[in-house]
């Protein structure tokens, strides 16, 4: 290395500039929710909150409105979301937004970390037994081998 080169730290550019994390009510994603924001806060990163709404095909032959469902859930996500940084406003600084999209979580969530170019993505262990034969999203997300991924309990 010549003397024009540099080596030195660049305080506030190492560590990821976007994390995206997946939440969807379960205890879970919640928990994953606060580790991402935690680390977006430290490390002065935008934090991505993201609610893929499911096709859910036994709700709309039970009569139920599938996209009115998946949109209530939504809106009580993004209430919640809300509510947690009005109440934390004064303590911690963070900036965030909140992403929804329809069809399935793991293409979902791959989609919108290639969207908003993630450096990171969090998301909660399934809470599900029948992941364990089709695969979770986190393991999925794993696999693909394009960002690290935590996976909180």
């Amino acid at each position: 290395m010549d003397e024009n080169e540099t080596s030195a730290f660049e305080r506030g550019t190492d560590g990821p500039k976007v994390i995206v994390v997946g939440v969807d009510g379960t205890a879970s994603s919640w928990r994953a929710a606060a580790y991402a924001a935690g680390l977006a806060r430290r490390q002065g990163s935008l934090l991505a909150l993201v609610y893929v709404q499911p096709v859910l095909p036994v709700s709309a032959a039970m009569g139920a409105s599938v996209s009115q469902t998946t949109m209530s859930i939504a809106e009580e996500l993004m209430a919640e979301i809300q509510a947690s940084t009005e109440r934390l406003r004064d303590v911690y600084r963070l900036r965030w937004e909140f992403h929804t999209l329809h069809g399935d979580p793991y293409n979902g969530m791959v989609r919108m970390a290639d969207e908003l170019k993630a450096d990171a993505v969090v998301v909660g262990a399934s809470e599900s037994a029948g992941h364990r034969i089709m695969g979770s999203v986190a393991v999925r997300l794993v696999k693909a081998g394009r960002w690290p991924v935590t996976v909180v309990p």
